[in-house]
């Protein structure tokens, strides 16, 4: 069996904060109580890089974050730390944004068919040339040229084949495996798999055994030199067959610890992949949503119609957006996949497919297992387009055929279209209440109610108690703590509609949707630097596709929306309100912020933190939640925490990291206390305000919707009973006896609590 890491710390490893930087993170890591480093990819990708998930040269580290030389030193610094590392790998697909860049593909450009790496990559040659959607358009041809045995567009480097070099730029051109083409032709003509709508991420096929070993031959030299304890693997519903590729990977590293970006949908399980579970957006939408108010949702729902001038579902919505995505972001793998069906209409077979894509409930289905997610879409689509019923029905039989291509491919689209469709556009339209509007989460479903989330943990802690939890990650829409803000909202909403409603007349924008989804990002953030919220409304704006886009965008629609941000720090009025309502709600989202973390790095699962959430963390979707992280503010003020201090639930975010630090500490030295899951009922006026669980020793006590209890009169003579006699709460350092424990008293300090025997931390101490 893998030796589970008992917590694990994400550190975005990139050009600026490389190998050697994070090596020097090792003592604090030790101290905060993570056991595990885990990194963003370090394998060589396109130069500079930011992220890492464009990987070019799977043989080495990349020399921008300090090479194999950087890799040993950190895993020497790890250990001496007594920290072990988990490495992030991108099975899915490879960087060709920089051919040259990228040796596999440039030979691929080079010699096409005939290139060593030809079957690396998963290129539709029998619809001609290898298009390369680069050009500025048509006419860009004519800006080519040839230097040093290269064709060259602008910063643009291209390889030219064997023997056909002479003649103008242009006529060689003509001769090359390859095609340069209008960008705009990528989505609707593009003649290879990618990911998602990305063209410069270029699909592997790792499911040949020949890919799959010259891809992962540097990762596992690491696992089995014993340098690697974990390996997250991203993205891995764009495999052809991610069950057989990760039982490769569990049997080339056995004693790992395995887990995967997969993405569920509520009520969706996890396959039964030979894996330790996912990366935890699963947890994320659990616990953040214990700290929502369901019974808020009729009044968000009519304010969000009041604001719009429509009611809308999140069916139809996502169903739009899903249908767009599947015929135009991902035209070219449509037409792919209907020429699989040659006997059948190409434009009907389209049409069904992206029907059948648009209704499917979950990312994909994994054949043969799945038939009832197919089943649920088949219905859906002959619901809502009964003239394609005949080949509905057609279509619907070779895809139940495991030994047919299409039953293969689909699944491979229906993950692309629910990321782009839902994700990445319809989280930016539907703005009823963005706190919910996150990776693996549901819009529609409002909130979780304590008896849900014991229920979700209980079901973990006996089927994956080695999947990771985590409420932000480098992807994460919103920060933890910007959700957990808005989450008060939900609290009040009659004040919110009134403060929403009053400023959107003030400062009207033609797209209403966006702009509640503006002002609730602002109140959810705020303060934050001016350029920030630009930024975030540009990407909002055009991710939502409806007053401007990323492929169309509309200089006038934008310059309103600019205005819009600019009104909100230049107004003077406007401002000092902004200001007033937020710190109105701030002391209830710091409750729910801690309440969250609790929670979550409790819960059964292996806790992952994002890099600088130790602390109060208000990043918005990336590239701002990929910003520096001021680690010596987080050092010194461990130490004080260490040296005895006790601080107030305050702006500087030391109680979090209290929080953070204790329960890390414990689950690292006691991992005995954390074996187990029992549900820890409060009885009294307010027990619906207190949310407890037992994890076998040690026990967590959060406050959910602090508001309301404050309106009800406090906790009064609200209780839970106690595992043990004497207990002591790590964050207060304060001792407990008998068996019913007053909650007035126990959450007296903070609004959270860890309870141990007392012996066992006077042991620790």
């Amino acid at each position: 069996m893998p030796d589970t890491p008992r917590s694990t710390y994400r550190v975005q490893v990139r050009p600026g904060f490389d190998l050697d930087a994070t090596a020097e993170l090792t003592d604090y890591l030790a101290a905060l109580g993570v056991t595990h480093l885990y990194t963003a990819p370090l394998l060589t990708a396109t130069p500079g890089s930011q992220h890492g998930y464009d990987v070019v040269d799977h043989r080495a580290v990349n020399p921008e974050l300090g090479g194999e030389a950087g890799r040993q030193r950190l895993v020497r610094a790890l250990r001496a730390a007594g920290l072990g590392l988990v490495v992030d790998i991108v099975p899915n697909h490879a960087g060709v944004a920089r051919p040259a860049a990228n040796p596999a593909w440039w030979d691929v450009l080079r010699a096409g068919r005939d290139s060593a790496y030809a079957d690396w990559f998963d290129i539709d040659w029998d619809r001609g040339r290898l298009l390369l959607p680069v050009l500025a358009d048509a006419d860009a041809l004519d800006d080519l040229k040839l230097v040093d045995g290269e064709l060259r567009y602008h910063e643009h480097r291209f390889p030219i084949a064997d023997g056909t070099g002479d003649g103008t730029p242009r006529e060689v051109h003509d001769r090359q495996h390859y095609e340069l083409v209008d960008w705009r032709r990528g989505d609707t003509e593009l003649t290879y798999r990618r990911f998602f709508a990305v063209s410069d991420l270029a699909g592997l096929r790792v499911e040949d055994p020949a890919v799959f070993d010259a891809t992962h031959a540097e990762i596992l030299r690491w696992s089995d030199a014993g340098d690697v304890d974990g390996i997250r693997v991203d993205h891995p519903d764009g495999l052809r067959d991610p069950a057989g590729y990760l039982a490769r990977l569990r049997a080339a590293a056995p004693q790992r610890w395995l887990v995967v970006e997969k993405i569920l949908e509520y009520g969706e399980d996890l396959p039964d992949w030979p894996v330790d579970g996912t990366t935890g957006y699963d947890a994320l939408a659990a616990v953040s949503g214990l700290f929502v108010d369901p019974a808020a949702e009729p009044d968000f729902t009519a304010l969000d119609g009041r604001l719009t001038g429509r009611h809308t579902s999140w069916e139809d919505l996502t169903h739009g957006t899903k249908l767009e995505a599947a015929t135009r972001l991902l035209a070219a793998e449509l037409t792919r996949l209907a020429a699989l069906v040659p006997e059948l209409p190409r434009e009907q077979v389209r049409d069904a497919l992206a029907e059948l894509a648009a209704c499917f409930p979950v990312y994909r289905g994994y054949p043969p297992e799945g038939a009832r997610h197919l089943a649920t879409a088949r219905s859906e689509a002959g619901r809502r387009r009964p003239d394609l019923t005949a080949v509905l029905d057609q279509v619907t039989a070779r895809l139940r055929d495991p030994g047919h291509e299409l039953a293969a491919r689909f699944p491979q689209l229906t993950g692309a279209v629910m990321a782009k469709g839902v994700e990445d556009t319809a989280y930016y339209r539907w703005s009823r209440f963005v706190a919910l509007n996150e990776v693996g989460g549901s819009p529609a479903h409002f909130g979780v109610p304590p008896a849900e989330l014991h229920r979700f943990a209980a079901a973990r802690q006996v089927r994956w108690p080695a999947s990771m939890t985590a409420l932000s990650t480098h992807d994460t829409k919103r920060g933890e703590d910007v959700r957990a803000r808005l989450a008060v909202l939900s609290e009040l909403p009659g004040r919110w509609a009134d403060r929403v409603t009053d400023w959107m007349s003030r400062a009207p924008l033609a797209d209403p949707a966006l702009a509640h989804l503006l002002w609730q990002t602002a109140v959810g953030a705020w303060p934050l630097d001016r350029d920030r919220l630009h930024g975030y409304a540009e990407k909002a704006a055009r991710e939502a596709s409806v007053s401007t886009s990323w492929a169309d965008p509309d200089p006038a629609f934008e310059h309103e929306m600019h205005a819009l941000v600019d009104r909100m720090y230049d107004d003077p009025e406007l401002h000092a309100q902004i200001t007033a309502f937020v710190d109105e709600i701030t002391p209830a989202g710091w409750s729910n912020a801690l309440g969250q973390k609790l929670v979550q790095l409790a819960m059964p699962g292996v806790p992952d933190t994002y890099q600088g959430t130790e602390l109060w963390e208000n990043s918005l979707v990336d590239p701002d939640n990929r910003r520096p992280v001021d680690f010596a503010v987080r050092r010194d003020m461990l130490a004080r925490l260490d040296a005895g201090w006790r601080p107030a639930v305050a702006a500087d975010g030391a109680a979090k990291l209290l929080v953070v630090s204790r329960t890390l500490r414990l689950r690292r030295d006691r991992p005995d206390l954390f074996a187990g899951y029992r549900p820890v009922p409060a009885r009294g006026p307010a027990a619906a305000h207190a949310v407890a669980f037992d994890r076998g020793g040690a026990v967590a006590v959060a406050t959910r919707l602090p508001l309301r209890l404050a309106r009800s009169g406090g906790w009064r003579d609200t209780a839970v009973s106690l595992p043990v006699h004497e207990c002591t709460d790590l964050f207060t350092g304060r001792v407990y006896s008998g068996s019913e424990l007053l909650l007035a008293d126990l959450l007296s300090t903070y609004p959270v609590a860890l309870l141990a025997p007392i012996d066992i931390v006077e042991a620790a101490a």
